[in-house]
């Protein structure tokens, strides 16, 4: 069926959150309407009904969709693992972990997938729309290009291009692209629009009428900046920020350099009785804490280091001692342990590093890699835990024979004999309401039992009102062929 594509004129313009918003709107037209993003490059992935796992920013729109999100969403899926080398995900499965410089001989291949992954998707849905990535106007990147005007002429897919004011030079952005690119992309361009304006949009005017007549392209409407946007979920580590500072109980986490699936914040930072602190790289943990979070992380053992390098380790240890509360999510609840051991060097180099020794278990990295929706009971509490693994290594130790949940007959993670330090697999399991409230009154903090699924559906209603309040969505609509 139809498609329409939306790219950028460089990263975090705001693609995500317009398709979102767009999908949304789409869906209320009665439309069945799939988002799809040929490539991706993410730590902050979501578990598939298919098994397999996307960037999260899929995952979101295809719950703006009303839908479960699949492997064919995201078929390319770059996870950093250091700064010169990524893991590479294709159809939901890892393939292989390349350097940056070598992944461009394999982007011709990808694109047979791409493209497969695309057709399967029209073929089932009224409309689909796409996300580009980055910018076209890296034209050092277009030969063997699968992200944006490569894969828009291959599949035949017209673009809307999004310009950025928030960053300034939104003129240059979108008439460079224009300047830059070649006459077959620009002509794959059917139009633009210009996102996060900040104030009165009619005081762009005269720009907008300026940008149309360089271009010949048509505008389809200035977006202003969604005040509602931090209640959906981010893809960017870049994104996530402390929440606002007032009264609320303090709860920390460490922004590690390699972070991942820290979508298990989200419904943390938006209880008003929490104050959520990010730390970041050279900031001491706060002492006010009442519980630090270590997250997730796609290279535990380099983050580890870094961990010890901001001197957080000494301020974990004080603030058990002082009788705060560590929790250990994933790669966090790896680190917590005696000792990580990586034999095969899978993340890296092989070899072994001393954990933090809060937790008396150990690690050892395995090249299998668990990938599962979960459903899970709370051991302490008995109350449902929906979320998901993503991982590789198995952890066991004494401590494990305190669990945390249980998921079918399994124990899952491990609470030392204080019951202070907590560490688990389970990615997303504060979005159990239930159980999110549970947790928080243990820890003294007197949350209200509210719905964390519909604040996000109403945030994301609300961007549907936005986005059809300021663009042509009828005429975006009928671009789509």
């Amino acid at each position: 069926m139809a498609a329409l594509m939306i790219q950028g004129c460089g990263s975090n313009v705001g693609k995500s959150m317009l398709v979102a918003g767009l999908c949304r709107a789409a869906r209320r037209r009665g439309l069945t309407v799939a988002p799809f993003k040929p490539q991706n490059m993410s730590n902050n992935a979501a578990v598939t009904v298919d098994g397999g796992e996307i960037g999260r920013a899929q995952a979101l729109q295809a719950l703006a969709c009303g839908i479960d999100p699949v492997t064919d969403m995201n078929p390319v899926l770059l996870k950093p693992e250091t700064d010169v080398g990524s893991q590479v995900i294709v159809q939901g499965r890892r393939v292989a972990t390349v350097r940056a410089r070598d992944y461009a001989a394999m982007k011709p291949a990808l694109m047979a997938s791409v493209l497969d992954s695309f057709a399967r998707l029209r073929a089932g849905y009224d409309l689909v729309i796409v996300e580009g990535a980055g910018s076209p106007a890296e034209i050092n990147l277009r030969p063997g290009d699968i992200a944006n005007m490569g894969f828009a002429c291959a599949a035949d897919v017209p673009v809307v291009l999004v310009g950025d004011i928030d960053r300034g030079g939104v003129i240059a952005q979108i008439v460079g692209t224009q300047a830059v690119i070649d006459a077959a992309d620009a002509a794959m361009v059917a139009g633009f629009l210009i996102n996060k304006f900040r104030g009165d949009p009619r005081l762009f005017d005269d720009g907008y009428a300026m940008i149309e007549a360089r271009t010949g392209w048509r505008g389809f409407g200035v977006v202003p900046w969604f005040g509602q946007a931090h209640l959906l979920p981010a893809e960017d580590a870049l994104d996530i920020a402390s929440g606002p500072a007032g009264d609320g109980v303090v709860i920390a986490c460490l922004t590690l350099s390699r972070i991942a699936n820290f979508d298990d914040l989200d419904p943390l930072k938006a209880e008003p009785g929490v104050q959520l602190v990010m730390v970041q790289a050279g900031q001491p943990i706060p002492a006010a804490a009442r519980l630090v979070i270590i997250p997730g992380s796609k290279s535990t053992r380099g983050d580890l280091a870094f961990l010890r390098a901001q001197g957080w380790d000494i301020d974990l240890a004080a603030h058990v001692r002082r009788g705060g509360h560590v929790l250990g999510i994933c790669g966090g609840y790896q680190m917590l342990g005696r000792v990580i051991d990586d034999p095969d060097g899978i993340e890296g180099a092989a070899g072994a590093s001393a954990g933090l020794g809060l937790l008396d278990v150990a690690t050892v990295m395995t090249p299998d890699k668990r990938l599962a929706r979960v459903q899970a009971v709370h051991a302490a509490s008995g109350l449902a835990v929906a979320g998901y693994e993503i991982h590789i290594g198995r952890t066991d130790g004494p401590d494990c024979a305190r669990a945390f949940a249980h998921v079918q007959d399994r124990a899952e993670g491990a609470i030392s004999a204080d019951g202070r330090v907590t560490g688990s697999y389970l990615h997303g399991l504060f979005a159990s309401d239930a159980f999110r409230t549970a947790f928080l009154h243990g820890l003294g903090i007197a949350a209200p039992l509210r719905s964390h699924g519909a604040s996000v559906e109403a945030a994301l209603d609300a961007l549907a009102d936005h986005v059809e309040a300021h663009l042509d969505v009828p005429g975006l609509l009928a671009l789509a062929r």
